[in-house]
């Protein structure tokens, strides 16, 4: 007897639909085909266990398993629940009603409850888009299926369970999920700008960051608040879109992140080790994932103590923060993981640590520091738009007890900057802020006048700014004028995007 139980595979952060086919005649064996990797080929000891703990049996037959298309690689034990659906469905054991109708993913254990699974979103994504009925996923997965509109989604925690939905349809197992609701809810982060005692120039950088989109390196000593600052970033960005949302819970499913939970709601804040393998940081490995980059999507990426990353790590970010996406290339395949986050780094100012001026330290030399910084590559530098010095703050202002802005008033003035960006760049669909403007979109809207021109001219010969600072210069100005609501790019805006190239100041390096 033949029967079709249709699955899904994840590919990238999509999914693809996949037959699987059984079928049970004469003979002995259990043959598996398809293009299954090594955690599909086990599934025959965790069907025959499960199958026996609900009361069934595998048939003594020759049982052969067809997972369609064959040229497509399928991937870890969420193939379980269909596998063992289909054999007792072919064995005569279950007689399932419109079987058809449904798309069935889960991995089993020995006693037949159903574990969670990864990458259930574009499951579900994916049987909607293909005329699915529904999905039957594990109890887990459940919230995270139906964040999907359209599309019935029932959860099971043991097979049994499942198999007797599928024989009477009882419908108790449907679980619903308001996505319009959780996407209103905007839980300000329990770190809040308000927190931090003076800093006000460094928090005023932060906001134009945040408003443009642009990556920001924060340098200066330890103990003067770097990560204080880069882990409250977040909350003075804007709430997430529906899109926005989806892609970034894509992502997360994918790589099994999703811990039971319904749609992400909140900017993602990575912030990996600095002993990160560029594998772990870009995406990858032998059955590729999503790596930390990826996981900022829509969010952020704090890299503390920047030079001590390892260089190759750092190298391959260049791609990906310039394409705003990650390409994988295999000999068989090629993966796209989308890779859109704000960068934000911290670094010493020196190899002790220090400012060459704070009181008590020795000095370097020009080498020492060269070699320092040489850990970090131009062309890396070159797509930070603002590099600021963080000095640490005096006794007087920590002793003080008002608090200061909240994270909510800024993050008010820095939605109206988004949405004047939003406005200008309707009908450019890949340029989303400030930050992502090439050279054309720079000299269409960053135009200046006669004065800020002369000004801007004789920065760059005063303070020996280099080439590379000119087109940051611009795009930070134009977002320092629509965070002051203004078309025309002023004498002050360039002046204050000025300030923000440490890095490009001839005599920086001592």
């Amino acid at each position: 007897m033949l029967t079709q139980i249709f699955g899904s595979a994840v590919f990238g952060i999509d999914a693809q639909n996949v037959i699987i086919e059984v079928h049970i005649n004469p003979g002995v064996g259990y043959h598996l085909v398809g293009l299954p990797d090594n955690a599909v080929k086990e599934s025959n000891h965790r069907i025959a266990a499960a199958v026996m703990e609900c009361g069934y049996k595998l048939p003594g037959k020759r049982i052969t398993i067809n997972m369609a298309p064959a040229d497509l690689r399928k991937e870890g034990a969420a193939y379980d629940v269909p596998i063992a659906l289909g054999i007792l469905v072919a064995s005569g054991q279950v007689l399932p009603q419109q079987l058809e109708k449904w798309v069935i993913m889960g991995e089993l254990s020995l006693d037949g409850s159903l574990r969670p699974v990864r990458g259930v979103l574009p499951m579900a994504l994916q049987a909607k888009a293909d005329g699915f009925s529904g999905i039957l996923v594990p109890e887990n997965n459940g919230q995270e299926a139906a964040i999907v509109d359209g599309i019935e989604v029932h959860a099971f925690l043991h097979l049994t369970a499942l198999i007797g939905f599928l024989e009477k349809y009882h419908s108790n197992n449907l679980v619903t999920y308001d996505l319009a609701s959780q996407l209103r809810f905007f839980n300000d982060s329990i770190l809040d700008f308000e927190d931090v005692k003076g800093q006000e120039s460094i928090k005023r950088c932060m906001e134009v960051a945040a408003a443009g989109g642009h990556n920001i390196l924060l340098i200066g000593p330890p103990g003067a608040g770097k990560t204080m600052l880069a882990k409250r970033l977040p909350s003075i960005l804007p709430p997430l879109s529906t899109s926005e949302a989806l892609e970034t819970t894509k992502i997360h499913s994918v790589a099994g992140q999703m811990k039971g939970s319904g749609i992400i709601h909140q900017r993602p804040f990575r912030s990996p080790h600095h002993t990160i393998s560029d594998v772990a940081l870009v995406g990858g490995g032998t059955y590729p994932q999503p790596g930390e980059i990826s996981l900022a999507h829509h969010g952020v990426l704090f890299l503390d103590e920047l030079p001590e990353f390892k260089r190759s790590v750092l190298e391959v970010m260049r791609q990906p923060l310039e394409d705003r996406e990650v390409t994988i290339a295999r000999a068989k395949f090629t993966l796209t993981y989308p890779a859109s986050f704000m960068l934000v780094a911290s670094m010493n100012p020196t190899p002790s640590g220090y400012f060459h001026d704070d009181k008590g330290t020795p000095g370097h030399s020009a080498a020492e520091m060269q070699r320092y910084l040489g850990k970090i590559s131009g062309p890396l530098l070159d797509r930070i738009d603002l590099h600021v010095e963080v000095q640490p703050v005096p006794f007087e202002k920590l002793a003080q007890t008002p608090l200061a802005e909240p994270s909510s008033a800024i993050r008010e003035r820095v939605i109206s900057a988004r949405e004047r960006q939003a406005k200008r760049f309707d009908d450019l669909p890949h340029v989303h802020h400030n930050a992502e403007m090439n050279t054309k979109q720079i000299r269409n809207y960053c135009s200046l006048s006669k004065s800020s021109l002369t000004l801007l001219k004789t920065a760059m010969d005063r303070l020996r700014l280099s080439a590379r600072a000119y087109d940051r210069i611009l795009k930070v100005a134009r977002t320092i004028a629509d965070l002051e609501g203004v078309d025309a790019i002023s004498d002050s805006h360039i002046a204050e995007a000025i300030q923000y190239r440490s890095l490009d100041r001839e005599g920086w390096l001592g």
